[in-house]
């Protein structure tokens, strides 16, 4: 019996680095380089959408790169875009309803990449998010019904969040 618990959990854990990459770095890739251009690429990391990148610290040579402030007021007039692309962001700001309703007054179309509850690495990470999206689908042009993490805030409120959006 402890033996195949054992069996269990390992296998559990040896596939959670696999759903990870299928989820990050194939379907997450795929989507983002689905256009040839995303007019607005926010909260872009290292990654050029091809129109404007925004970010909250200039840490990468991106082109065409705007450092923001604040997320939730962002410096571009109402349906300047006609599309943005959200790739793992919402899941680390603070309040994601307000952060989607600033990327809908912004652009005309929203498409977030966000972490599917399959891929339970990255859904229970409360070193790095906030928030859980409930859905199984990892591309959204609505909003996802989400709940807050759990712990995460307690956590991050005392070690810090390792990725700050």
């Amino acid at each position: 019996m402890l033996a195949t618990i054992l069996f269990s959990l390992a296998g559990i854990c040896c596939l959670l680095p696999i759903l990870n990459f299928i989820s990050y770095r194939v379907m997450g890739g795929s989507i983002r380089k689905r256009r040839e251009r995303w007019d607005l690429n926010i909260c872009c990391g290292k990654t050029d959408g091809g129109g404007v990148n925004v970010d909250i610290v200039d840490h990468a040579n991106v082109p065409n790169l705007v450092v923001v402030d604040d997320i939730y007021h962002l410096p571009f007039s109402t349906n300047q875009f006609d599309n943005v692309l959200c790739s793992h962001t919402i899941e680390h700001v603070e309040d994601p309803t307000a952060f989607f309703e600033e990327l809908e007054r912004v652009s005309k179309e929203v498409t977030l990449v966000i972490p599917p509850l399959w891929d339970l690495s990255a859904v229970l990470n409360i070193v790095e998010h906030r928030w859980i999206f409930l859905t199984f689908r990892k591309e959204h042009n609505t909003l996802p019904k989400h709940i807050e993490l759990p712990f995460a805030r307690a956590y991050q409120s005392r070690k810090g969040q390792k990725i700050r959006a």
